[in-house]
């Protein structure tokens, strides 16, 4: 059964919807990044200031798997309604919080709405538009991401400087009102219920898994060294729980991740691909501001100026290749030279110093953006033409816990490196962590070779 609603009109209608939950989630993923120093001044305690990022990314994370799921189970416009209210009541919170430990578990409330939003987007387009129509769509879709993602800087620096960083947590209450009466009123995706079961073992054990990965990479160099106890069992406890969800997927009726899908060879290079993604992105947006402030004495506003080129590249890129992609239903060159381009922009990145200017530093971004935008998208769209429909929910949910997975290593990882370089200078530790990022990027390389190419069904 085709899921799909009746009349163009109410398609674009619902499409609309997905825009808007695109939105909220790429916005709130970066408006905190030129906010941080501020954050850290007013509440205390520079040496948890990854933590802010890294507990939203952390329980966004985990929560994918599972909104992919049960989104194939009970329809994507219910689980929209659940992650959306949990998103706003967790933001509300964060610009209400007196400590840096309020705001890092508020943000992980957060995280817990924003796990859903982007996942069941991608899925929903999956829902509306044939293989080879989302090539324009997952375009569109991509321009906004990245118009917010990138904007999200400017309008936190902005309204840092302005009133208060509280308000880049607070200015999400109308944005998610809106989004939510539109996904109630609008997105009636038709959805037809059918016997399951959930794996609730897998998603505790995956939730674990992840959960204690991710502190034995934050804690490793900065709050123990990396061969205390606490890193030594937190990582062992990571590994154990992931192997043990590993083998319950292979005996479960409806695993939360098939891992049967990793024998498809697009699924398995674009999951990967989108690790590493993940990984240079975050890396890129939270530190580059970092950089302009601390090291060029910029205002966090600037901060947030000098991203702008990469917004404008990604939206260009990203469009351009979805309407090349719907006419010729051909997609591998743009994961090739996205993927270059982005190699590039993180190499001249690596090159930046003490002495550089912002408008060196916009000129990379730009390369990064131009790539970006060729590529983010070409990754699902690929997967989505080869996955069958009764798991697109889940098989989509992957792609986005793997980039989101890639993003929380990155900052947890590249924040101990910064906080175990501060020693010797903040310019020389952030050269450091731009120069970490460089062996990612080019590992994208790899994978977008790798990508089978399939013609794009109609």
């Amino acid at each position: 059964m085709r899921a799909v609603p009746s009349g163009q009109r109410q398609i674009f209608i619902a499409f609309s919807a997905i825009m808007l939950a695109t939105l909220l989630s790429a916005l709130d993923q970066t408006i905190v990044a030129t906010a941080l120093p501020e954050i850290a001044d007013d509440l205390g305690g520079f040496n948890q200031l990854s933590w802010v990022v890294t507990a939203y990314l952390l329980t966004a994370t985990v929560t994918i798997p599972l909104y992919g799921k049960l989104s194939d189970l009970y329809g994507r416009r219910r689980l929209f309604v659940v992650s959306i209210s949990i998103f706003l009541t967790g933001s509300a919170l964060c610009g209400l919080a007196q400590s840096m430990g309020q705001l890092i578990a508020f943000r992980g409330l957060q995280g817990l709405g924003a796990g859903g939003l982007v996942p069941l987007s991608q899925a929903a387009i999956a829902d509306l538009f044939s293989p080879r129509e989302r090539g324009r769509y997952q375009g569109y879709i991509g321009a906004v991401w990245a118009t917010a993602a990138i904007a999200g800087p400017l309008l936190g620096g902005t309204l840092t400087d302005s009133a208060s960083w509280r308000w880049i947590f607070l200015i999400n209450l109308p944005l998610g009102a809106f989004a939510l009466i539109v996904v109630v009123r609008t997105m009636k995706i038709a959805h037809a219920p059918r016997e399951h079961s959930i794996d609730y073992t897998g998603a505790l054990l995956l939730t674990a898994g992840v959960t204690a990965v991710l502190l034995a990479s934050a804690w490793g160099g900065t709050s123990y060294a990396w061969n205390s106890a606490p890193v030594v069992i937190a990582a062992a406890l990571g590994v154990a729980a992931l192997a043990a969800f590993g083998a319950l997927e292979r005996r479960v009726r409806e695993p939360l991740l098939p891992l049967a899908l990793f024998r498809n060879r697009t699924f398995a290079v674009a999951t990967t691909a989108a690790l590493l993604i993940g990984g240079v992105l975050f890396g890129v947006t939270i530190y580059v501001p970092v950089f302009v402030q601390r090291v060029l004495g910029s205002s966090a506003t600037a901060s947030g100026v000098v991203l702008i080129p990469l917004s404008l590249g990604w939206v260009c890129a990203s469009v351009a290749s979805g309407q090349v992609i719907s006419r010729t239903g051909r997609y591998k060159a743009f994961p090739i030279v996205g993927s270059l381009l982005v190699l590039a922009g993180c190499v001249l990145l690596a090159l930046l110093g003490e002495d550089s200017s912002r408008a060196v530093v916009t000129l990379d971004l730009t390369v990064i953006g131009l790539g970006m935008g060729s590529m983010f998208q070409t990754f699902v769209i690929a997967t989505q033409n080869r996955i069958a429909r009764s798991e697109m929910g889940v098989a989509t949910a992957a792609i986005q816990f793997f980039r989101s997975m890639g993003g929380s290593l990155a900052v947890a990882g590249l924040g101990a490196l910064l906080t175990a370089r501060l020693a010797g200078g903040l310019p020389e530790a952030t050269h450091a962590v731009f120069v970490a990022i460089v062996p990612l990027a080019a590992l994208i390389v790899v994978c977008a070779l790798l990508l089978p190419e399939h013609e794009l069904r109609r």
